[in-house]
Parts: C-alpha cells; structure tokens; sequence
C-alpha cells in the first residue's frame, strides 16, 4: 500500500491528551500501516497568534492529503475572537456529511435495553449554524431574527450517505426533519430522503418527524437504524443516542466530502464526538475510547485490504479491553487513560500476529 499522510490538528487540553493517545494506537509499529503524520498546531493560543491562518492551512493540506486526525479544540465565547475552528475546516474541504455511530459497549448497561447500533447522519454545514441573527425593537416589543439557509447538494448529501451507510449496517433508514411544520426549508431534505428511497429500494425506509424520532428512540431495541437529519437537529440527536449506550465518548465522529461527479469519499476527518473536558485535564483519567476508534474509523477509508484488518483489530480490541475490565471512571472503572491504550495496543498486536500466521 502507498504510504498514506494523515493531517493532525492539535488541540486543547485534553483534546490533545487524548489525540497522543490516539497517535500510539496509529502508529506504524502497531498497526503495520505505512503512515507519516502532518502536524498542525491548531491550540487557542496558536490559533490567536495565526488569526486562524493556521486551520485555513489544516484544511488545504486535508484536501490535498485526504485524511485528518483532529483533536477537541477550545471554542471562545469571546465576541471577535477566533472562534471555533470547526467551521473553517468543514468549509476548507468543503464538508457535506458528519457521521456518529452509537454502538453498545459490552459490559455497559445501555439505556432501555438499547443493543442494535445507531447512525446519526446530519448536514455539517449551514442550518442553524453561521446563520445571520439580529434583533430590532425594545422592551416587550423586542424580536429576535435569524436566517437559515439549507442546499439541495448537501441535502443530497446527507440522504445518499443515510442509505449506503444503511446498506453497510443492514439498517432502517429512520426519522428526518419536521417537513411538515416546514415545508419548503426542512422539506428538501424530506424530498431527498425519499428520492434516494428510490435510489436504493432494498433499503427498509420509514421516515418520521423529527419530535416522533426522539419520542420512538426511547422503544427502539434491536433493529439498527440510520437517521439523516438536519445540522443542529443532528448535532443535539447524536449526543442523545450515544449517551444511550453508556458515554459520549463511546464513539467516533467522522467528517466527510464527496467527489460532485463520482459521489465517491473525497476527504475524511476523524475525532471525538466530546469537548475538551477541562475537569479532566493533567489527571490521565480521560476515556481515549473515542479517539481510538476515529482512528480505526479513519483506517476503513483508506481502501486498502491491510487498512481495514487493522481497523478492524482496534475495533475488536478497544471494546475487548473494556469486557475484560479495564475501563476508565466514565465507564465505572479505575483504569487510567494511559492504561486503557497501553491494553488497547497490547491486544492490537496480539490480534494481527495471529491473524498472520493464520492466513
């Protein structure tokens, strides 16, 4: 296989910690997969000293290399400051997708017997993020505005992607936005939705509203299911579904392009679903479990045969390390972060060695 680059983006607090951890799991020496990393200092205090020039440059080495590794940044809540930098880099590799896959840890109660997996397919762009607010009036007679704006093309996006995901699980395809309440905005992505019905008629489809969603997840037990949504409709619903099983960090959170003329995955970047957990900084107490798995994540679109037994390897070994009781405090454990990647990466090697001689 062709030596593959992988972007790295630095971050803050324990965002970075757990990025190292993450880069043990992906190094050469464990994985035996030829990759060399790019790094990119993408802290608040970097960030500030670029005015952002530095995520700009993220974005474009991303787009020409096709990989990212991103650790949880520090997002201001200064007016004027450089904000988070989320938006630039989706906007960078022009972003259409971001999918979060709740699965059930063995050994971890899930909430209401919870055990098939669940995809969050949202828009990573545009919706009720980066839109337009102001305010006019005073007093009682205060309003509040702000325009949204949603594109046919990431609308497409999002339903193409909701289906072949559905494909690859033997999912439902399941939910969508209040197309009834909003017609012609959220009603796009509904028009999408059942166009790519069409598309792929051996996919099991049953669209509903948005609040029927939220309200239906609490009885859904065994069946996997895939939920295209809205960007901020996405962003609340994959915090739900993945606390479901247990912790936020449970899962890995993966950004995506596409090709417009092959619809192919274009540009992948992979992190955690969680902030930067400032209480949890200098401790080693931090659950690495969903930077491990954005990077075995990350590995399965490389298209490579050895890629994706090493993904496969992490994935097995990551929730076998827990089975076997070594989880950290998130999970009801005392493992440390350390630990935790330390018996990761024990049971990685182990695993491809057999694997090995075996073929």
């Amino acid at each position: 296989m062709e030596k593959k680059t992988i972007v790295v983006m630095e971050g803050d607090q324990t965002g970075q910690e757990l990025l190292e951890e993450g880069l043990r799991v992906l190094d050469p020496s464990v994985t035996g997969i030829d990759v060399e990393f790019l790094r990119f200092d993408l802290s608040l205090e970097n960030r500030r000293a670029t005015k952002n020039q530095v995520v700009h440059d993220a974005a474009a080495a991303m787009k020409e290399h096709g990989f990212g590794y991103k650790a949880a940044t520090i997002t201001p809540e200064i007016a004027g400051d450089v904000g988070s930098p989320n938006a630039i880099l989706r906007k960078g590799i022009d972003g259409t997708v971001i999918v979060r896959t709740g699965r059930r840890i063995p050994g971890i109660n899930p909430v209401a017997g919870i055990n098939a997996p669940i995809s969050v397919i949202r828009m990573a762009v545009d919706d009720a993020y980066g839109a337009k607010e102001w305010r006019e009036g005073d007093g009682l007679e205060e309003y509040a505005y702000r325009t949204e704006k949603i594109s046919r093309k990431v609308c497409r996006g999002v339903a193409e992607y909701a289906f072949q995901q559905a494909q690859k699980m033997n999912a439902k395809v399941f939910g969508g936005p209040k197309y009834t309440v909003s017609p012609v905005y959220e009603g796009m992505l509904k028009e999408e939705m059942d166009q790519a019905a069409k598309k792929y008629a051996g996919v099991k489809y049953d669209p509903q509203l948005i609040d029927a969603t939220y309200a239906l997840l609490m009885n859904t037990t065994g069946e996997p299911l895939v939920i295209p949504a809205l960007n901020r409709d996405g962003d609340c619903l994959s915090d739900l579904v993945l606390q479901m099983y247990g912790t936020i960090a449970g899962s890995e959170s993966i950004l995506l392009s596409f090709d417009e003329k092959t619809g192919n995955v274009q540009t992948v970047m992979a992190e955690a679903p969680h902030g930067t957990a400032p209480g949890l900084f200098g401790k080693n107490v931090a659950n690495p479990m969903a930077m491990i798995l954005a990077a075995a994540s990350m590995l399965t679109f490389f298209g490579d045969k050895d890629a994706d037994i090493a993904a496969r390897a992490i994935y097995e070994s990551t929730l076998e390390a827990i089975v076997d009781g070594t989880r950290t405090a998130d999970l009801g454990g005392s493992s440390s972060t350390t630990d935790f990647t330390d018996e990761v990466i024990r049971r990685i090697r182990t695993k491809l060695e057999v694997w090995k001689s075996l073929a």
